[in-house]
Parts: C-alpha cells; structure tokens; sequence
C-alpha cells in the first residue's frame, strides 16, 4: 500500500488529507470512504463517525488509533464493496476517489506532520569517504553505536515542491536516503519485535549547507543551519507489508538533470532498522509518527562525489518499491 497525504486547493482555501494511491492518477480518501458507508448504512453523524474512526490525517491516525495499518486495509476493501453496490459518491456529491491529474489537487509531504526526526549515519561507504577527506579513519565508537542527530521538523516539504536555497549558504547539496516511518510507540523496544513498530518507508533527501555544516561540526556542535532549513519526504509511503514486514535492502538511485550520480543498496547500512530503533528506544519513547532516516548511502551526495548542485537542476530520487522524488533546486534567497 501506498499511503500520500494529498492537498486540494478550493474556494475556502487549502485542505491536506489523508489519501491512499490506487495508481498514477486516483487517490483513495479513506476518511470519506468510511463517511460514505456510514451514510449507506443511514448513520445521521456519518462524517463524525469517519473522523473518529479514520481522520483524515496520517499523523492523528497514527498517534490515536492502535492499528492504523488494519485500518487503511478496510478502507480498500469498502472501496471495492462500495463499487459493486453502485456507491461511488456520498449523497451530496463528494467523491471519495480523488483523481490526481485535476489542477486543484497535489501531493504534499506523505507525513503530514512528524513527532520527532532522527537521520542516522548508519552506511559506511558514505562514513569513510567523509572521514577519508579529512585524514581520518573512522573512529571505532561509529562501529559500537548507531549515531544520529536530531532535526528540525518545520521546514520539510515534498514530491514537486521547490527547495530552498537559503540566503547564508553558497554549496547546496542532495542526500540519498531511505526514511522509516514509526506506527507504534514503544519503551525499552528489544531487536526481535523492533519491526512490529515500523509503519512504512519513504524516500528522504536530507538537503545540506555544506559550507555552514563544516563551520558547525568544526565547533563539534550541530548540524543544525547547515540542515534544518530544508529536508523533503516522498511522494509516498510504502507499508511495511510490501516488503514481508521486514527489513529491505532497496536499489537507491539519484539523477541531476537526468544524468546518475548515485547509486547504492539499502541494505549496505551497517546498522539494521531493528538496531537504530532499539537503541534509540532505550530509557525514551519512540513515539508513532516519528521519522528515521537511515544516513546516506554509499555515493549518495555530491560530497562524495566532488560534484555539486546548481539552480534550477532537477534532482530525482528514486527508491526501489517506494517511487521517484522529484524536485526542483531554488534560486538563492535574499535576506532582507
């Protein structure tokens, strides 16, 4: 299952919702899915009864409902249920199916809004390029522990969406990463039922100020301005389910203008998902709507690659079973 959250642009303005892509053109709304046979079924408070029984956001569903994946799996089956019994509207005209080609409608950020984000540092082709450009090997702590750093959640966007190329920073660069998103919370969560909290993956590009990152890490401290500015998820999740509620080892891929720079597996992370979330885990919550990025893979950046971005190239990212992240790179802001 392809989990999006779609925006629709109408008269009173913009609303985000939960959708599940059927294919490259419909959006299943499983909110209004449930509102529609509700209303079948001659419920008065059919549209109350669907949003507590499925709102129409991922975050809320998956932070107040126990068994959101369960949830979305019913929602498809009274899609088709609906169509058999000659059902595709709610009385006052609603559709439920939502076609993705009309001008009003867009995919946004498949997470509508995230708990807390850690990007991991997990692949070590990527870790020893870096360290071999500074002198260094890397240390042996990297090999005791599955590190992160946490990032700002406010400036993430999405499949379409123009990136931002912030006013302080002269080297922009991609990174090609695999996201997990968190669908159960958990305490003390041990390896073996680590992947029973996992909802889905997506595609992470962890964009970076590379000439203000290495001014922070040089202070030991950060990142932070070199990359809290701007991070992009997308254009869906991919349910755990597809991939034998396991752990993926993915082909990854990125383009610039249609030519590869990168290419690597996801399965070469030195650290399993079941690691990163057990240890993070430890003596803290995980918390449902949590975002995991897995570091970037081996090639993954154009720091690896001594190659750098521009304005106006188009990055495309593209991750086996999950899709292409596509977007645009900015103009320079202008500080006022």
């Amino acid at each position: 299952m392809k989990v999006v959250t779609y925006i629709h642009y109408h008269d009173l303005g913009v609303s985000k919702r939960l959708g599940i892509l059927m294919d490259d053109n419909k959006i299943l709304d499983p909110n209004l899915v449930f509102a529609c046979d509700f209303e079948r079924e001659g419920r008065y408070n059919f549209r109350e009864r669907a949003d507590h029984h499925c709102p129409s956001s991922l975050h809320a569903l998956l932070t107040l409902k126990e068994n959101p994946l369960e949830i979305l799996h019913t929602a498809l089956g009274l899609n088709i249920f609906l169509e058999k019994v000659g059902q595709p509207t709610l009385k006052d005209g609603t559709k439920y199916l939502i076609d993705l080609s009309t001008a009003n409608i867009s995919l946004d950020a498949p997470l509508d809004k995230i708990e807390t984000y850690r990007d991991f540092y997990a692949h070590e082709k990527h870790v020893e390029t870096g360290f071999k450009k500074r002198g260094e090997k890397i240390p042996d702590a990297w090999y005791e522990i599955p590190a992160y750093y946490k990032g700002a959640t406010a400036g993430f966007i999405g499949h379409g969406a123009e990136i931002l190329w912030p006013s302080y920073t002269d080297i922009l660069d991609y990174e090609l990463e695999l996201g997990m998103i968190i669908g159960l919370d958990g305490y003390n969560i041990r390896e073996k039922d680590a992947h029973k909290h996992i909802f889905g993956f997506t595609i992470l590009n962890d964009i970076s100020a590379r000439d203000i990152q290495r001014k922070e890490m040089q202070i030991r401290l950060g990142p932070a301005k070199g990359k809290d500015f701007c991070s992009i998820i997308g254009p869906v999740i991919t349910t755990i389910d597809e991939f034998n509620s396991g752990e993926p080892d993915l082909l990854m891929t990125a383009k610039v203008n249609g030519v590869e720079w990168s290419r690597g597996q996801s399965g070469d992370s030195h650290f399993s998902w079941a690691e990163m979330i057990s240890h993070v885990s430890r003596d803290e919550w995980v918390r449902s709507a949590d975002l995991f990025g897995s570091g970037t893979v081996g090639t993954g950046c154009g720091l690896e690659l001594d190659k750098w971005i521009k304005p106006g190239d188009i990055l495309e990212l593209e991750i086996e079973g999950i899709g292409k992240l596509i977007n645009k790179v900015g103009s320079k802001a202008i500080y006022k």
